[in-house]
């Protein structure tokens, strides 16, 4: 039981990888041993930057790209198909969000959230389900993908389809994990609370007031994050099939 945590030899891909939760992770599954991890962000600088970063820990391959659309999944699928016959682990984090009053909310602002948030990750496991199943002829393969507590409770925040792509992206991992557990693939979920990033503003600048809310009494941090990933992803995680490990220091009971 000494290397139930090893991710030695692995390879992964994390979506949004380039800072945030995707960051978190990615750096974690570095530092445990992944013997490459692969990057992607809309803003190419951000992602080579971030990359360069990250090698510091262990081999990091940048590969920016648009994945919100079918044109830019297919793409990046095809990227990591040309470099790996096989794909250890598959980290669905890109996202977005978009807050607007309920007479005012936008269509373009619901279909960028819904599409980035639920349709990305269906498509691109997808579009990867061949070096998936390869690297599960050896050990199981995983697939994560990071959620929110605001999938699993309602916030004040009127942010209607950040909520419901969130719930609906909880509820395919369990539809997902069914399928694919027959080729050893393993699809579990974490949801996340207050972490530091570019979508949750008000965490990274306002952590103290934010924490007050939190039973925890701290927003999360990277090895909060990392940690759970890492479970998920290495042998320790194999058991858990469409299951969600929700990372937010208690404050979903405290709503």
């Amino acid at each position: 039981m000494q290397n139930l945590f090893s991710l030695e030899g692995r390879v992964a891909v994390v979506t949004g990888g380039s800072r945030g939760i995707g960051a978190m992770i990615a750096k974690g599954f570095l530092t445990y041993g992944a013997k490459r991890v692969y990057i992607t962000a809309r803003k190419a600088a951000a992602c080579d930057a971030a990359a360069e970063d990250l090698s510091q820990y262990g081999e990091c391959v940048s590969l920016p790209g648009d994945i919100s659309t079918m044109e830019g999944i297919e793409g990046l699928a095809s990227r990591i198909r040309e470099r790996e016959d096989k794909l250890d682990i598959l980290v669905n984090n890109a996202g977005a969000a978009w807050g607007a009053a309920f007479d005012e909310f936008p269509e373009s602002g619901w279909d960028k959230t819904v599409d980035l948030n639920m349709k990305t990750p269906f498509f691109l496991t997808q579009a990867l389900i061949a070096p998936l199943r390869a690297a599960a002829q050896d050990r199981v393969a995983k697939v994560i993908n990071i959620c929110s507590i605001d999938g699993q409770s309602v916030t004040r925040d009127e942010t209607y389809p950040y909520g419901a792509s969130k719930a609906g992206l909880l509820h395919m991992t369990k539809r997902m994990a069914l399928r694919l557990a027959a080729d050893n693939i393993a699809v579990s979920a974490i949801a996340p609370g207050a972490f530091a990033s570019d979508m949750n503003k008000v965490a990274r600048d306002h952590a103290d007031a934010v924490a007050k809310a939190i039973p925890a009494g701290r927003i999360g941090s990277e090895e909060d994050m990392a940690g759970a990933a890492i479970y998920l992803a290495s042998r320790a995680g194999d058991y858990v099939m469409g299951g969600a490990v929700t990372v937010d220091g208690g404050v979903s009971f405290a709503r």
